[in-house]
């Protein structure tokens, strides 16, 4: 089979930079774009130069339904208006779209859920084999343990994530609430402050920690009577999101329209 064609959302960013260097290090997978919003100082720059890989003669545009009729499939860390909106250009090109942009509201997904008709669509709270393997092993937990175990999930991100809590531990949270057998929407505690009572049993608390450079630490914490369980994960390298990201569109590539996720990707 043939180089997959694929460009990158959101290309002179910190992630953008690492998916541009992921698919061109990808032996199954050709750069053909890369998108930044209009009026963007990296409009116009090379996408090799911008990450660090040396010119490619392939430059940052700002019109991203010209650069969809030129791929099979674009890589999407954005934001969720932009996604939403690529999601629906995804549909009309029948193409794949990778999405790793995390903090939608209901009206994004369901736009999303709608762009899913005619697009290929993986997305994921997280891109890394090994969180998706947290998120399997979080579930089987949770199913092991009674209520007489908390559940509590711990994030920490660098000072520029911008919401909270992190899409990870949100999924961390649905796997913990699956296992449980109940739904996360009422279950969830995402913040504490002041005279709070008593911990309700059954309650999945999130804590969420911002500062640094940090790339992304999770732990879910199954705190019982005289034990406590914790399963963690540590990202040092942004990388591992963005080789995931690239393995996935290679994946969905000639699979039916839907929506999947990095398990389905993973085989878990």
């Amino acid at each position: 089979m043939s180089e997959m064609r694929l460009a990158v959302m959101g290309a002179a960013g910190r992630m953008g930079r690492a998916l541009i260097r992921a698919v061109h290090e990808s032996p199954q997978s050709t750069l053909v774009g890369g998108t930044e919003a209009a009026g963007s100082e990296a409009i116009g720059k090379d996408l090799g130069e911008l990450a660090g890989v040396g010119a490619l003669g392939i430059h940052v545009t700002d019109d991203p339904l010209e650069l969809f009729t030129r791929c099979e499939g674009i890589l999407d860390f954005t934001s969720p208006n932009a996604t939403a909106e690529y999601a629906g250009l995804a549909a009309q090109g029948r193409i794949v779209h990778v999405i790793g942009t995390t903090g939608f509201g209901e009206s994004d997904e369901q736009r999303i859920a709608s762009a899913s008709r005619h697009a290929t669509i993986v997305k994921a709270g997280n891109m890394s084999l090994g969180v998706n393997l947290l998120t399997a092993l979080t579930e089987k937990v949770a199913a092991a343990l009674d209520q007489d175990y908390d559940i509590e999930i711990v994030e920490m991100h660098h000072r520029y994530k911008v919401d909270a809590p992190s899409g990870t531990a949100l999924m961390l949270g649905e796997a913990a609430a699956s296992g449980r057998q109940v739904a996360l929407s009422e279950h969830a505690v995402k913040a504490r402050e002041g005279h709070t009572g008593p911990r309700q049993s059954g309650d999945i608390g999130f804590a969420t920690l911002r500062g640094g450079d940090v790339v992304g630490e999770h732990t879910v914490v199954f705190a019982g009577q005289g034990e406590r369980v914790e399963l963690t994960h540590r990202a040092t390298d942004r990388q591992i999101f963005a080789r995931g990201a690239v393995k996935a569109a290679l994946w969905a590539r000639g699979k039916p329209p839907g929506i999947y996720s990095m398990r389905d990707v993973l085989g878990l």
